[in-house]
């Protein structure tokens, strides 16, 4: 597929994925139907094909979920012309996707510190506290219970807990206990 995309054609692309950041609540991949709506059914900038590779590979691949949107820009670049191409749709796409949500980000916890003492400010922070919680003690657990079997779980509900005591009661750094539990996994211990 050869394209011959315009300047208005890549600002164009760049709205939308600007667009797309601030709907994705949930993620990135849940504006995958949007964007293959609009790149291969609407432009004809990827082929469905094109599009379901990208998302297949990104997805297989170690990191962030929302690195397919980088590859869908990539393989649009690639299509208009080579890898100088590319690199731009990279950007454009994978810009255009964190840039709004990176600034609502900012621009909330920075409005949060400001306005700390206000009794709303605190109530949030308050009621949110435990549902942080939670979600950290499903992932311990979930990550702890990798076997599904009692007897080869029990390291690893161990490691949990004493890394869990180790962030609560010290100041040891939280790369140190990740380094500490990698050479554990590595040396069979868990």
């Amino acid at each position: 597929m050869s394209l011959a995309l315009t300047a208005s054609d890549w600002s164009a692309m760049f709205l939308h994925f600007l667009t797309l950041s601030l709907l994705s609540v949930g993620g990135a991949v849940t504006t995958a139907p949007e964007m293959h709506r609009y790149l291969v059914s609407e432009r004809v900038w990827l082929t469905d094909a094109q599009f379901s590779s990208g998302m297949a590979l990104a997805q297989a691949a170690p990191g962030p979920n929302v690195l397919f949107v980088g590859l869908l820009g990539w393989n649009v670049g690639l299509n208009q012309g080579g890898y100088g191409w590319a690199l731009l749709g990279l950007t454009i796409t994978l810009g255009g996707m964190l840039i709004p949500s990176s600034l609502l980000m900012y621009m909330t916890a920075s409005w949060g510190h400001r306005n700390r003492e206000l009794r709303a400010v605190r109530a949030f922070k308050q009621g949110m506290a435990p549902i942080v919680v939670g979600l950290m003690v499903a992932t311990a657990w979930l990550l702890s219970s990798a076997h599904t079997d009692a007897q080869r779980d029990g390291p690893l509900w161990a490691l949990t807990v004493v890394a869990a005591l180790l962030v609560w009661r010290t100041r040891i750094h939280l790369l140190w206990l990740l380094a500490a539990g990698a050479v554990l996994g590595a040396l069979g211990g868990v």
